[in-house]
C-alpha cells in the first residue's frame, strides 16, 4: 500500500480525491459514447462517423479515462508527479496497463515523461485541446461552461464556411442523404425521440463538412461531432431538438440543392444561433 508521504507527493490518494472517481464506473461513463448511426444504410454511417476518442476498452481504457478526468478537473495539478507503481497499486492494474495508459495521456499532451524526472502532469497550455477525449472531459468537468462556449465559437467559424463550400459541390448522393437525415430528424421530433434526433443530427453535420471538399476542414469535423455530443443534456447528448432547428436544417438542404452558397451559409448561421450558448457568443445574422 502507498505510504502517506508518497501519497502526498504524487497527489494520487489524498482524502476524498480518488474516492470521488470509482475506478469501475468512471463519471460520465454513460455520456462518453458518441452518437452512432445504426440505420439500415451502413454506407451512410461510414461517411460521417468519427470516434469519440482513443481510450479503447478494458482496464487500459478505464485507467486513461480515470487519470484524464482527474488531470483535466484539476485534481492532479500541473507538475504533479505520477508514480507508475503507486498508480498500479491504487487501481490494482499491471505495470503494462499503467505504462500504456500514460503513453496515451502523453500523446494527448496531458503528461510528460523524462529521464531522471519521471512522469509529471503538464500545464493546460500543453494539452491537445482538440482531442475528443479532452473535449469530453472538460465539457463534463469544472470547465464545462468554458468548453461549451469555445466549442460554439469554433462551430461558428467552421460550419458556415463548410455550408458555403458545399453548395459548390453538386454531389446529389450526399445531398439526398442530408435530406434523409432531415426527414429522420423530423420524425424523431414528432416522436420525442431525442436519441435518434441526435444521431441523425450528428450525421448531417459530418456529411455537410465532407461535402465541402476541403480535407483540412474535414479533419476538423471531429470537433463538430464532439460539440454535438456535449452540447445537450448529460443523458442523450442531444443538440436540443426543436422545430426551429429542424427548419434551419431543411433550409440548408434546399440551399445546397439550389447551389446557393450565400443562402446555405446564412441558414447555417441561423441554425447555430438557435442555441442559448451561441446567442451569448455572436449576434443572430440579419435576414437579407
Amino acid at each position: 500500500m502507498m505510504t502517506a508521504a508518497r501519497s502526498a507527493e504524487s497527489g494520487l490518494s489524498g482524502p476524498g480525491e480518488l474516492d470521488r472517481y470509482p475506478f469501475t464506473e468512471a463519471p460520465g461513463a454513460e455520456r462518453a459514447a458518441a452518437p452512432v448511426w445504426d440505420g439500415a444504410d451502413t454506407d451512410l454511417g461510414r461517411m460521417g462517423r468519427r470516434s469519440a476518442g482513443s481510450r479503447g476498452r478494458g482496464l487500459h481504457g478505464q485507467l486513461v479515462q480515470q487519470l484524464g478526468q482527474m488531470i483535466v478537473s484539476g485534481d492532479l495539478g500541473a507538475d504533479r508527479p505520477l508514480v507508475p507503481e503507486e498508480i498500479g497499486q491504487r487501481f490494482e492494474v499491471s505495470r503494462t496497463v499503467v505504462r500504456e495508459s500514460l503513453r496515451v495521456l502523453e500523446a494527448k499532451g496531458l503528461v510528460s515523461a523524462r529521464p531522471n524526472v519521471g512522469t509529471r502532469v503538464r500545464p493546460v497550455s500543453d494539452w491537445n485541446l482538440l482531442d475528443a477525449d479532452i473535449i469530453e472531459w472538460r465539457a463534463f468537468g469544472p470547465q464545462r461552461d468554458d468548453q461549451r462556449r469555445e466549442l460554439g465559437e469554433l462551430r461558428w467559424m467552421i460550419e458556415p464556411l463548410a455550408a458555403r463550400l458545399a453548395a459548390g459541390h453538386g454531389r446529389e448522393d450526399v445531398q439526398q442523404r442530408l435530406a434523409d437525415m432531415v426527414e429522420i430528424m423530423g420524425h424523431a421530433l414528432t416522436q420525442s425521440d431525442s436519441i435518434t434526433f441526435a444521431r441523425a443530427d450528428s450525421e448531417f453535420h459530418n456529411l455537410l463538412i465532407q461535402l465541402a471538399g476541403n480535407r483540412m476542414l474535414e479533419h476538423l469535423s471531429g470537433i463538430v461531432s464532439s460539440a454535438l455530443q456535449v452540447s445537450g443534456g448529460p443523458v442523450t447528448g442531444c443538440d436540443r431538438p426543436t422545430d426551429a432547428a429542424l427548419a434551419h436544417h431543411a433550409r440548408i438542404v434546399a440551399a445546397l440543392a439550389a447551389g446557393d452558397a450565400h443562402a446555405a451559409e446564412s441558414a447555417m448561421r441561423q441554425l447555430l444561433t438557435v442555441h442559448p450558448e451561441m446567442e451569448r457568443v455572436v449576434p443572430a445574422p440579419r435576414e437579407h
